[in-house]
């Protein structure tokens, strides 16, 4: 409980109302230090002014006379009062840190963003900054059983002395690196060899790091439409020119990118499974964007984000894997696969780039931490990586059904709502027709602790699709069924205030 001490002045204190927090772990003592220093430094006890006795400011806040010396003391040590025997104690002439803030007083500015960079302003409300709530269909979500769980708790206690001494590879501990060859070989058909392999902080430090090493302010970057946004803004963070290019049933629009103007420096694709429509980039297609970037000289940026999870045939081969022209940039990652708290994914590049990003590398964070590597590294080398993703696509195949059903029976005789089985990841698109306002239904949504993304927002060009991402990850009954129910009704409730 908060109290606060009401009193009168003690003739010219000045003195100021002082809260004491007795729920808080702060002792007393430092509390009473730190709202005095405030409202001296602040200017609202003003040179000379006198503090009370010892005693009365004891009766005063209600603390003891023990608590109020503490504070006296070390207000005297830090020179912000002085006390002058037989006299009292009084706030000093020359308060420090007074005379700095009253130099650093100037007007308001009319536009605060002005001192921050291009490139913050461009991230700034754009881009959810807080980590979602575990609430029903948030995406991002991964549980791993209980026998994974025990195995990286064992394999992680073998390597709690990863503590290094010295500075390591900037790419990545080559054990790890090593590991990443083998199942990238064999799963999804990249060719690739450690020395080409960078381990980084998730996808997303890929992204960055390939942005920092290739694109310059303004060159021009086309990209998918719609997009994955945190990757759309950390292009314009890089100062990239976005070029959108629609996406249809097959993928990127290859005859739009072909008739691009532009001199496109660089694409950024997700072929296995388009975020967030969920479309395949076809075969056809594959080869054709692969010709074109050879002619152009331009790279392509390959984000297989959830590549581990298909659930009805085998993982489609990486477009990496069949570019004879090393013009493909490869990005994956372990947070979906394993967990986000690992912060691990991977970055394969062409030889030729590897001294450029080794450089750029160093000057991020040098390189990563060895622990979690190591444990990543014995948990593929041991062979538990494939049996646990078996038993995952299982339980993310059950989630995935489930939350296909009670979306169905919900929305039955709903011809607006198109609910679309999703052959890979962990997320569904519920596809709208225009007559639909997604942000407004993901906005009730959330109302109701639900949260579904909506894909307009994700549009760079013309907005050409309406849906909601919803995801199926660690989800259960007891909490996906009446979730469903809800997000039926903010629906409804929408569409009524729209009508």
């Amino acid at each position: 409980m908060v109290e606060k001490a009401s009193r009168r002045h003690e003739s010219a204190t000045h003195l100021v109302d002082i809260a004491i927090d007795r729920t808080s772990r702060a002792p007393i003592g430092r509390q009473l230090y730190f709202a005095l220093r405030a409202a001296i430094v602040a200017g609202r006890m003003p040179a000379g002014a006198r503090l009370p006795s010892t005693r009365a400011a004891a009766r005063l806040w209600g603390v003891s006379r023990g608590v109020v010396v503490e504070a006296y003391d070390t207000l005297l040590s830090e020179s912000y009062v002085v006390g002058h025997h037989g006299s009292g104690t009084f706030v000093s002439a020359d308060v420090p840190g007074q005379a700095e803030r009253k130099r650093r007083t100037v007007p308001a500015r009319s536009n605060a963003r002005s001192d921050i960079s291009s490139a913050a302003r461009s991230v700034i409300g754009n881009l959810a900054l807080d980590p979602p709530a575990q609430v029903p269909f948030v995406t991002g979500r991964a549980e791993p059983d209980d026998r994974t769980r025990a195995i990286l708790k064992r394999i992680g206690h073998r390597h709690l002395d990863a503590l290094c001494d010295h500075y390591r590879n900037p790419q990545g501990e080559e054990r790890l690196r090593r590991e990443v060859v083998r199942y990238l070989a064999a799963a999804r058909g990249v060719r690739c060899e450690p020395g080409r392999v960078f381990i980084t902080s998730g996808s997303q430090q890929a992204i960055d790091l390939a942005i920092r090493t290739l694109i310059d302010p303004g060159d021009t970057v086309a990209i998918e439409d719609p997009s994955y946004p945190p990757a759309r803004l950390a292009f314009t963070a890089g100062g990239a020119r976005l070029v959108p290019i629609p996406v249809d049933r097959h993928g990127i629009d290859m005859g739009l990118l072909t008739e691009c103007g532009e001199n496109v420096r660089a694409v950024y694709v997700t072929p296995s499974h388009q975020y967030p429509t969920g479309t395949v980039l076809s075969m056809a297609r594959r080869l054709a964007l692969i010709d074109w970037a050879a002619a152009r000289g331009a790279w392509i940026l390959e984000d297989d984000y959830d590549s581990e999870f298909r659930y009805d045939d085998r993982p489609l081969a990486a477009l990496q894997g069949i570019d004879e022209h090393e013009r493909v940039i490869y990005f994956g990652t372990f947070s979906k696969a394993l967990l986000p708290g690992f912060r691990l994914g991977y970055l394969v590049v062409p030889t030729e780039l590897v001294p450029a990003v080794r450089a750029m590398r160093v000057l991020l964070d040098r390189f990563p931490a060895p622990f979690h590597q190591l444990v990543v590294a014995d948990f593929l080398n041991e062979g538990h990586f494939s049996s646990h993703l078996r038993r995952l696509r299982e339980a993310y195949r059950a989630s995935r059904d489930m939350l296909v059903a009670l979306l169905r029976e919900q929305f039955i005789g709903e011809p607006g709502i198109g609910i679309e089985v999703p052959m890979q990841g962990v997320h569904l698109f519920a596809r709208l027709s225009p007559g639909f306002d997604d942000v407004a239904i993901a906005q009730a949504a959330r109302r109701s602790a639900v949260t579904v993304l909506p894909i307009s927002p994700m549009h760079l060009g013309a907005v050409t699709s309406h849906g909601l991402l919803l995801g199926f990850s660690a989800l259960h009954h007891e909490d996906a069924a009446p979730a469903a129910r809800r997000l039926a009704l903010a629906v409804l409730l929408t569409r009524a205030g729209h009508g």
